[in-house]
């Protein structure tokens, strides 16, 4: 078997023109990455993102100020009925927020009879319209995907104008790579059945961003 493989990775040295393995990672790949062609945006990176955002099903907000969380939240669940039952990210932006006292509000993961979500996103996509979610104990991961309702606040200030810029971003800003990084681009759907598109089917059935401008 060593022989065999042997011979394998002597050809593909000998069709990449080398004599040897290579001695050590090119460091210097992840280091200064080369920038690849990128589209061009048709208008602000923000209301790209945000026409993005209502392309993919999605629904969108935006206020001021942090502090306007709780009201979009609130106006949020007015349209469409829902009981103000939230399971919410113990994230900077979201912790200090003043929720009703009435409101039924539990933070940490959400459990199987959660049926609204608040999380916070690191950074929106305006390509695509894209949230980077990355998870940590004050960002469960299950806020992603338990919740029929899922609610992301995103400060206008991380909204970057394509993927890469956000892997950028990542490496700039975050001390350690999280365990999980979820890109989620409009409510779970699938055509699987008869090629009808369902929405919900392998999570939340509406997504609605909150941007902070301030």
């Amino acid at each position: 078997m060593s022989a065999a493989r042997d011979e394998i990775f002597t050809r593909i040295r000998r069709s990449l023109r080398r004599d040897a393995p290579l001695a050590a990672p090119p460091a210097h790949r992840s280091q200064a990455p080369e920038s690849n062609v990128r589209p061009r945006l048709e208008k602000d990176p923000l209301e790209c993102f945000i026409d993005k955002v209502h392309a993919a099903a999605g629904t969108v907000d935006r206020i001021s100020a942090i502090s306007d969380v709780v009201q979009a939240t609130s106006d949020y669940l007015h349209r469409h009925g829902l009981e103000p039952r939230l399971v919410v990210a113990s994230h900077p932006l979201i912790s200090e927020l003043a929720w009703p006292a009435e409101w039924k509000i539990h933070a940490g993961p959400a459990r199987g009879e959660d049926h609204i979500g608040v999380g916070a996103a690191f950074a929106g996509v305006a390509e695509t319209g894209t949230l980077v979610m990355l998870s940590g104990a004050d960002n469960p991961t299950t806020l992603n995907f338990l919740p029929d309702d899922h609610i992301v606040v995103v400060s206008a200030l991380q909204i970057v104008a394509h993927l890469e810029d956000a892997w950028r971003l990542m490496r700039d800003s975050v001390t350690a790579m999280p365990r999980t990084v979820n890109l989620i681009t409009g409510p779970s759907r699938t055509a699987d059945v008869e090629q009808t598109i369902q929405l919900g089917a392998h999570g939340p059935r509406r997504l609605h961003v909150i941007v902070i401008e301030d």
